[in-house]
C-alpha cells in the first residue's frame, strides 16, 4: 500500500470532519461544496480500491486477501452511504451522519494498514 495514499486520506477525511464538527455546532446542513470535497476523498478511496488490489496481486507480504479487499470495498462504500443519508435527512442529525461516515473512513483506513501490514489479520 503506498503511505502517501493512506495519508491523503486520514488527513483529507479529518479536514472534512473538522468542517462537519462546525457545520454542526452551528446546527447548519452540509452545503454543496461539502459535498464535493467528500467526493475528492471518496476519488482518492477508488484509487485505492484500484490500487491496493493490483498491490496484493503483486506483494509476497503475509496478507489476507478476503479481508484486505472486504476492507478496501467498505471504506469505499462508507462515504455514499453517509452522503444518500444525510441527502434525505437536512438538519444537524444529517450532518451528523456525515461526520459519522468520515469517521468510519479514519476508522477503516487505519485498520487496513495494520491488515497490509500482516498484524492482526
Amino acid at each position: 500500500m503506498n503511505q502517501w495514499v493512506t495519508g491523503a486520506v486520514i488527513v483529507l477525511s479529518l479536514v472534512a470532519g473538522g468542517s462537519l464538527a462546525v457545520l454542526m455546532i452551528r446546527d447548519v446542513a452540509a452545503q454543496d461544496r461539502t459535498f464535493g470535497f467528500l467526493a475528492v476523498i471518496e476519488l482518492v478511496l477508488v484509487a485505492q480500491l484500484v490500487g491496493g488490489c493490483i498491490a496484493l496481486g503483486r506483494t509476497d507480504r503475509d496478507v489476507e486477501g478476503v479481508l484486505f479487499v472486504s476492507y478496501l470495498v467498505g471504506i469505499v462504500l462508507a462515504l455514499p452511504i453517509g452522503v444518500f443519508w444525510s441527502l434525505a435527512e437536512r438538519t444537524r442529525a444529517g450532518t451528523a451522519v456525515l461526520l459519522v461516515a468520515v469517521l468510519t473512513v479514519v476508522a477503516l483506513q487505519l485498520r487496513l494498514e495494520t491488515i497490509w501490514g500482516g498484524v492482526g489479520a
